[in-house]
């Protein structure tokens, strides 16, 4: 038994519709892997699994998010997380004229809910909220939910699948968005990195080993700046360096909040970090074997944060603060957030205890979640990163 059967047989079964799609998707990357020559590099099965129209993770259909899909991210576990926010985002949005809010792959919702019902209430809302999502399904999920809540707010929201075509004034929004770009992979082998590629292994994938790095001077690098050891394997994500680029023409005026898990560079090439940080979510289990279940199974790697601030500042971004989700949110009143109100009883007081140890505890997501600000022109210090701010570290 190869270690794939291994993982499948402690994550138990897909159900038959969720088989099929999976088939269809894999049938989808074997003609990939055929036209590459009998190997892929992985960063494109990656992007075959998560983002093949109409069949990736992330542009079919299928629950994801919450108590129902693969995992919980920070807006679900209740309204806590985007009123935080809101006190950050809202005095950046009063400064200006026309203050726009762009949310990348706005998943469930969540957050847009509790942030536009939060800005309303410090009489801050933008003049519009776009949301930037590639899944058909999730944008008309999405228009269920918060239409709605637009329409009693007199707020206009519109959902673009691309980037806006003129640059906004406003806050640019990125919540667990980085970590589900396409990555390359690469291993040491005979004291020099090679790409990782997937090949075809009877009915399943396999991975296998491309000695050619290309024009990708950037994984040399990070092979020699941190003296990586035979048989190390890690990644390196060559398109946030792009994506930083397409925000930085995209704001013309602003900041951008990115809220991820991740490391500086020097935590991200960790002597003991020398698996790499792959990680695939499939119903709340977590594992790191991203050749079963395509595309019914997240794919995610974490963000090197050094790379984006370098990828930040090369495009003409200021960055504005580093920091952990815990000190981010304590930083913008959490606690005081969370305090019991009048009319609360005891399962409501229990069920915010429950969100705040979510949010902060380091167990949780308080230490593995960093959050990072970039500004062109924007007003300095901001809030959430007055109790440590760690940029230093990068």
């Amino acid at each position: 038994m190869h270690s794939s059967q291994i993982t499948e047989s402690k994550l138990g079964q897909p159900d038959t519709a969720a088989s099929h799609h999976s088939a269809a998707v894999a049938a989808f990357i074997r003609e990939r892997i055929d036209s590459a020559g009998g190997v892929l590099p992985f960063d494109e099965y990656m992007e075959a699994a998560l983002y093949a129209p109409g069949l990736g993770y992330y542009a079919a259909g299928s629950r994801k998010f919450g108590p129902g899909g693969d995992f919980v991210t920070a807006p679900e576990l209740g309204p806590l997380f985007g009123q935080c926010l809101a006190r950050e985002v809202g005095p950046v949005l009063a400064s200006l004229k026309e203050a726009c809010v762009l949310e990348f792959g706005a998943g469930s919702g969540a957050l847009a809910v509790s942030l536009i019902e939060a800005l309303s209430r410090l009489d801050q809302l933008p003049e519009r909220y776009c949301i930037l999502e590639i899944s058909p399904d999730l944008r008309e999920r999405q228009r269920k939910r918060l239409e709605p809540i637009a329409n009693q707010h007199g707020l206009d929201i519109e959902w673009l699948e691309r980037m806006p075509d003129a640059p906004l004034e406003g806050v640019i929004l990125a919540n667990e968005v980085v970590d589900a770009f396409p990555v390359t992979r690469f291993r040491v082998r005979n004291e020099k990195p090679v790409r990782a590629g997937v090949c075809i292994n009877g009915d399943g994938f396999a991975w296998d080993w491309i000695d050619d790095l290309g024009d990708d001077q950037s994984t040399m690098n990070i092979f020699c700046q941190y003296q990586l050891k035979e048989g190390y394997t890690s990644e390196v994500c060559h398109r946030s360096k792009a994506w930083m680029g397409a925000l930085a023409s995209a704001l013309q005026r602003g900041v951008v909040l990115v809220i991820d898990y991740g490391f500086p560079a020097a935590e991200y090439y960790l002597p003991e970090r020398s698996e790499g940080t792959l990680r695939c979510h499939y119903l709340h289990q977590a594992h790191n074997d991203p050749l079963i279940y395509p595309g019914i199974q997240d794919v995610t790697s974490h963000v090197n944060f050094s790379a984006l601030a370098d990828a930040g500042r090369e495009s003409g971004l200021e960055v504005l603060g580093y920091t952990s989700q815990e000190a981010y949110l304590l930083g913008l009143g959490l606690l005081e957030l969370a305090s019991p109100q009048p009319n609360d009883d005891e399962k409501q007081m229990l069920k915010t205890a429950a969100e705040v140890k979510g949010l902060i505890l380091p167990s949780q997501m308080g230490e593995a979640f960093k959050v990072m600000a970039f500004g062109k022109q924007a007003d300095k210090p901001l809030q959430g990163f007055k109790l440590r701010d760690r940029s230093g570290s990068l």
